[in-house]
């Protein structure tokens, strides 16, 4: 993509300009910061001139208070120095956690569509390095090239007043540069983006392989997820250096330009010096202002490479922002019972051959209990998904309703509903920390009491109780506590559905029958509609109905 491409393109102006909410105001104060210096700079180079002519007796200004204004420009340049260092330190960070709080907020608010798209150590990689660059660029590199461009354009109107002819002739590399820079950008943003998949890839594996080592370990693959790791890190400094080499080959012709450009201005000045046209101070202005020309040309190769990278850093998080946001409102209570009804449903995933479900309906009556058979891939885990709104069905309705209303389910009717998935599902931190994802507002004695229901006493055992730390998905725990803590943290919510998937599925059975006592007692007593996915026949006897679901061919 070149700039362009961009120009051209204002829906990527535009969500440079969204994303850039918040994090303005370091970008704004460094370009005023940023072309405060660069006016500093051509002062000090007007004041040098006047310094050396003044010396030279070719000036009657008094050199005392020329030597008093370049103090004051030296004076005045290290307290801006000062100044960027300390707003990149004051807001720096507040601009990168802002970019990452947005692209976080909008990937967990999206529409989840049954499989992801991205593997998470990919999104992870874009979460945190894409984003950072994103930030580093709107924040520092654009205002750098705002000041550059200033610059740029300030020294050849120095160079152009002293010296027309020779501004021009400087000047003549420039549609060169412009044509030469076209092809550059183009082939550079295809090695970032190869190198940037690639970077994804390495943090896949890596995730992947801590996340899973005792399976690896068991299956005896260490040495096998070594190698494919090594493998990839190859690939990676491979396209590492085509890209530093093709970089490199830019710059050098970049700078031979640049060699010629000082060369033709020191053996210009050098004769007009000679032949008496200009003065000393002349000479060394020329000096100076070539690299005030030259240094914004280096200054762009530069920025170059940093743009092309935030580029496809942009498009990159952009995918991630391809999903649609989901339906957001006030929540859709239904608080004294309620159930849900299928009608003729019928659904189909993206990548599947079949229909999960096919004309599928149901109707799970307000207060009734339901085991839910089938087989493997018959739909039932489909069904809960469609109940808690993360999946729609392609055909018919799904609908939550009492004896008054009725509202089809979505993100709005979640409130009404507990679940717990199959699997280990806890966070790293405390018990207490899990159990509050279920109510932030429940108090000690809630807690408790959702233990006691879960059949999870052995945590109140534990020498610092709620506060017994687990690890990542419930390390130092047993398969059964992990499951029983999950089912507390869900019954911790004041929803009036309960949808347990293969919840009992690591109890064992004398656990398993008092969990599945004290749950039925509440439906009971609370009047709660429940949804057991189960292949457990102990569970099947607890429940008022049955529901069996076969695998469509």
């Amino acid at each position: 993509m070149t700039a362009r491409d961009v120009i051209r393109h204002p829906e990527v102006l535009r969500w440079f300009w969204i994303t850039s909410h918040g994090i303005r105001l370091k970008a704004i104060v460094n370009i005023i910061m940023g072309l405060t210096i660069v006016g500093m700079d051509f002062f000090l180079i007007w004041t040098t001139k006047m310094c050396i002519d003044i010396a030279t007796g070719q000036s009657n200004h008094s050199l005392v208070i020329a030597c008093c204004i370049m103090v004051a420009i030296g004076i005045v340049n290290i307290g801006l120095a000062f100044s960027r260092r300390w707003v990149g330190a004051l807001l720096g960070l507040k601009s990168q956690n802002l970019m990452q709080l947005r692209t976080f907020s909008r990937l967990m608010h999206s529409v989840w569509n049954g499989k992801e798209s991205h593997h998470s150590g990919d999104v992870m990689n874009r979460l945190i390095r894409d984003a950072n660059e994103i930030t580093g660029v709107i924040t520092d590199t654009l205002p750098m090239a705002i000041c550059t461009l200033v610059r740029l354009s300030g020294a050849f109107v120095f160079l152009y007043n002293f010296d027309s002819a020779l501004a021009c002739l400087l000047m003549v590399v420039a549609p060169g540069f412009v044509a030469l820079s076209r092809f550059y950008i183009r082939r550079m943003r295809t090695l970032t983006r190869e190198i940037r998949d690639t970077d994804s890839k390495i943090q896949s594996i890596l995730q992947e392989s801590i996340q899973h080592r005792m399976v690896i370990k068991t299956l005896e693959q260490t040495d096998g997820m070594v190698e494919q790791l090594a493998d990839v890190q190859a690939q990676l400094r491979s396209q590492v250096r085509h890209r530093t080499l093709f970089s490199s080959i830019g710059t050098l012709i970049v700078n031979f330009g640049f060699s010629a450009g000082y060369l033709v201005t020191f053996i210009w000045g050098v004769y007009r010096l000679k032949a008496g046209e200009i003065s000393y101070g002349t000479m060394l202005a020329f000096i100076q202002l070539v690299g005030q020309i030259q240094g914004p040309f280096r200054e762009i190769t530069r920025f170059v490479p940093i743009i092309i990278s935030a580029l496809t850093a942009a498009e990159r998080l952009q995918e991630l922002e391809e999903a649609p946001l989901e339906e957001d409102g006030d929540p859709i209570l239904f608080p004294h019972g309620a159930g849900i009804r299928f009608s003729n449903v019928s659904f189909r995933y993206e990548d599947g051959h079949r229909n999960v479900l096919n004309n599928f309906s149901h109707d799970f009556m307000p207060g009734s209990t339901t085991a839910v058979l089938g087989e493997t891939g018959a739909g039932k885990t489909t069904l809960i998904r469609m109940i808690l709104a993360l999946l729609s069905p392609d055909q018919g309705s799904v609908e939550i309703y009492d004896n008054n209303n009725s509202a089809p389910c979505s993100p709005l009717t979640r409130c009404n509903l507990v679940y717990v998935p199959q699997g280990n599902t806890l966070l790293s931190g405390t018990i207490r920390d899990n159990l509050l994802l279920g109510n932030p507002e429940a108090s000690e004695e809630d807690m408790i009491e959702a233990i006691h229901m879960a059949c999870a006493d052995f945590v109140l055992r534990q020498p610092t109780g709620l506060d017994t730390p687990c690890g990542e998905g419930g390390a130092g725990l047993s398969e059964g506590q992990a499951q029983r803590i999950a089912i507390a943290r869900a019954l911790l919510r004041r929803g009036n559905i309960i949808l347990l998937d293969e919840a009992t599925s690591a109890l064992d059975p004398e656990t398993e029958q008092n969990l599945i006592n004290n749950i039925s007692l509440l439906a009971k007593t609370q009047k709660r509609t429940v949804l057991f996915i189960t292949h457990r026949p102990a569970i099947v006897d607890y429940c008022s109905n049955i529901l069996k679901i076969d695998r469509k061919a």
